[in-house]
């Protein structure tokens, strides 16, 4: 069994405020846990908005996918943390916006705080690799 499940958070990417690796992946399945908004740049958040740190995540989700051998046409569901259901509307244009005629399942939850101070949402989603693509060198 060892080996079977591989860890990873690619360079490109918010440093994990917690004990956790950002990807989980076995065999062709990921998961990504929770993101926040941030700019991996900087270290803060993208903006004081839902729009700019929606795009954020999925601007972090796309290198982390690319980092295991998927992009975001392989996305399986999206699972989304909002501080604020009122936000809900607005994260939904930015998030289409972002993702354009890729429509995975997705689930929007509302929550009363998140980790990461000032950040109005987190999201996580499932994955699959790419088929045929080879799988990246392991960190």
């Amino acid at each position: 069994m060892d080996g079977l499940v591989k860890y990873s958070t690619p360079a490109n990417t918010m440093k994990p405020i917690g004990p956790y690796s950002h990807i989980a992946q076995a065999g062709d399945f990921i998961t990504i846990g929770a993101v926040a908004g941030v700019d991996p740049a900087t270290g803060t958040l993208a903006g004081s908005d839902i729009a700019s740190q929606t795009i954020q995540i999925l601007d972090s989700f796309e290198q982390m996918l690319q980092s295991v051998g998927s992009d975001l046409d392989h996305v399986l569901h999206i699972n989304v943390f909002l501080k604020d259901m009122s936000d809900f509307a607005e994260m939904n244009s930015a998030y289409e916006g972002r993702l354009g005629n890729r429509k995975p399942a997705r689930t929007a939850i509302s929550v009363t705080d998140l980790p990461k101070p000032g950040a109005l949402l987190t999201m996580n989603l499932t994955a699959i690799r790419v088929a045929g693509k080879p799988e990246p060198a392991g960190d």
